[in-house]
């Protein structure tokens, strides 16, 4: 399974990079870039108040249907807006929230995130 990010200010891109890195994954794939050849999971950002940024929103119009999951970073000072985008795209694409992570996230949510492409990577395929 693939990993796809969008990342405004890198914390998504860092995070996409350490999980391939425990899945000794090959990179995951910007979506400004991105064609995806098989499922993926997904990795963005919350823009705002809890939008979800044009650039990915662009991208699933195309490739949504090869969803698996969502993570979003957001801020914890956003409140009940925090990382809402992976909300919005689970529900629009009937996918499973794998993460919400604050910016560049911690190395429990890398477990976490990882934990679930090992757990999903034999159906995803």
């Amino acid at each position: 399974m693939q990993l796809i990010f969008d990342s405004l200010t890198g914390n998504v891109r860092r995070l996409a990079g350490r999980v391939t890195q425990r899945l000794d994954a090959p990179p995951a794939l910007d979506v400004r870039h991105a064609e995806p050849d098989g499922d993926f999971l997904l990795l963005t950002y919350t823009f705002h108040r809890g939008e979800v940024p044009d650039t990915t929103l662009a991208f699933l119009a195309r490739h949504g249907h090869r969803l698996r999951g969502v993570v979003a970073s957001g801020s914890y000072h956003w409140g009940t807006h925090f990382a809402r985008a992976a909300d919005m795209i689970a529900v629009r694409y009937d996918v499973p929230v794998v993460a919400k992570v604050n910016k560049g996230g911690t190395d429990a949510d890398v477990a976490q995130i990882t934990g679930w492409v090992q757990a999903h990577r034999t159906e995803l395929l």
